[in-house]
């Protein structure tokens, strides 16, 4: 799976600057911009070629002076555009173009970002932290969730909480916006005992990526009378006890269901969102979680059906056999 670099985003927003400025070309006369296409097809060879070089080349001063051509192309260009936006011909223009111009500047600062990121990346080899980081310039909010290590995809997006009942209907979910699955327990447990009040719970199974124990004595003072969280790394004597306990080991076993529910999500329309902004995101999730939990209905339904039909096939069978 091919996933954004630094690279790709400055060429998207180069892309996205020139793609406004050459619908504005339409309204208004805007010296400069005759040869527009040409810059576009420049800037393309050269993200093409610099690409290549980064990704496949073997000599490392090679690729370096690829990107310093890269940046030069593409600094001039921001360039451009911030006299552009400095003219006050076009900011008093009509609303339309006011609007084109938000887009434009939005899209200029995107550039400006991904030239400074890829300078410090790339030419001076710094080591970029995680919240200086952008993946996708038209879905800001966007995660980084898996590197595509250890035969795993790389996904980006957002991960998500769910929790599921006996029955496997999910009766719980929260979208996670930079947050993670330690963090989660003390609005977990709010939320349950909120929407389950006057029922008691048995049980509550969690994977070792929840653990610490903190949230294991947190989960045992909320009611519920058997807590299924494996501690990550060494046991000692206590711990040890506790997990091999038979009614650990069969709730623990019960808990791998979750990895179905999950792939049952991803049928149902959360392999990937189709929708714009956080908000649109999550409405996006809840109804494919709405979707799930139909299917799941519908499943208890013709499932009640068969046995329905099953039952008195039986009974049809028993009188035809008495009075034979």
């Amino acid at each position: 799976m091919h996933f954004p670099t630094d690279l790709n985003l400055l060429w998207d927003s180069s892309r996205k600057c020139l793609d406004i400025i050459d619908a504005l070309r339409k309204e208004i006369n805007l010296p400069g911009w005759r040869k527009i296409k040409h810059i576009r097809k420049i800037i393309k060879s050269i993200f093409r070629a610099t690409s290549h070089q980064v990704f496949k080349g073997k000599k490392e001063e090679h690729k370096k002076q690829s990107v310093k051509i890269y940046l030069q192309q593409t600094e001039a260009l921001v360039q451009r555009c911030h006299a552009l936006l400095s003219n006050d011909a076009v900011l008093g223009s009509s609303p339309t173009m006011l609007v084109a111009l938000v887009d434009l500047q939005r899209y200029k600062d995107y550039a400006v970002k991904m030239i400074d990121l890829t300078r410090r990346r790339l030419l001076k080899d710094e080591v970029i932290p995680a919240a200086e980081k952008i993946y996708s310039i038209f879905e800001p909010h966007t995660e980084w969730i898996t590197k595509g290590k250890m035969n795993k995809k790389a996904e980006l997006g957002h991960l998500l909480l769910i929790t599921t009942d006996q029955y496997q209907f999910i009766a719980d979910y929260k979208v996670m916006e930079g947050e993670k699955d330690p963090s989660q327990i003390p609005s977990l447990i709010q939320r349950i005992q909120q929407k389950f009040k006057d029922q008691e719970i048995y049980s509550h199974s969690f994977d070792k990526g929840f653990y610490s124990k903190d949230n294991l004595h947190a989960l045992q003072q909320s009611g519920i009378q058997e807590v299924i969280m494996p501690k990550k790394g060494k046991l000692n004597k206590e711990e040890r006890q506790r997990e091999s306990a038979k009614q650990f080991k069969g709730l623990r076993y019960a808990h791998s269901a979750v990895e179905s529910n999950i792939n049952m999500l991803e049928h149902h329309g959360l392999n990937r969102c189709a929708d714009k902004g956080l908000h649109g995101y999550k409405r996006y999730v809840g109804l494919s979680i709405l979707a799930y939990n139909l299917h799941i209905l519908g499943n208890c339904l013709i499932a009640q059906e068969k046995q329905k039909e099953e039952n008195r096939l039986k009974k049809q069978d028993r009188q035809y056999r008495q009075a034979a």
